[in-house]
């Protein structure tokens, strides 16, 4: 991860989707992909190259079959499905399973994203944001994002 200038992190800043995907493609060397056709990014944008990547390798998919929404902030559990697709990507068994009943809001969690929750959480690469919630919708911050990466990297 970057700072947002050369002096700054803002860690409690928002991070979007846009993101996300170029931090886990500069991980990966920034290496080529075949773009991808979303209507909402242009060839241009600084994250192109990151969301043809992810997209090529099915770590990322759109929010719509023509759209990325690259803008839009990150929810924890897009962070965790995106997660585990690249764990998938890199080779890891992410069938782990974790008994995500313990948290309150358990049921908020969307149906696309409880086997990658169950698989983060029960590899200690997700936390709860407490003891008993896991804010499955809530958007990820900076400093939420650099401590996953610093999980997944170990």
């Amino acid at each position: 991860m970057q700072g947002v200038t050369e002096t700054e992190f803002a860690p409690n800043a928002l991070l979007t989707r846009a993101m996300f995907i170029t931090i886990l493609y500069r991980l990966e060397g920034e290496p080529d992909a075949a773009a991808a056709n979303f209507t909402d990014v242009s060839k241009d944008a600084w994250y192109e190259r990151a969301v043809s990547w992810g997209y090529e390798n099915k770590i990322i998919s759109g929010m719509s079959e023509t759209e990325f929404a690259p803008d839009e902030n990150i929810t924890r559990e897009q962070m965790a499905a995106i997660i585990a697709r690249y764990a998938e990507f890199k080779g890891r068994d992410i069938s782990a399973d974790a008994d995500l009943t313990v948290y309150s809001d358990f049921d908020t969690i969307s149906e696309y994203a409880a086997g990658a929750l169950k698989y983060t959480v029960s590899n200690g690469i997700m936390v709860g944001k407490s003891e008993s919630t896991l804010n499955p919708t809530d958007t990820a911050t900076r400093a939420e994002a650099a401590a996953i990466l610093a999980r997944i990297s170990e």
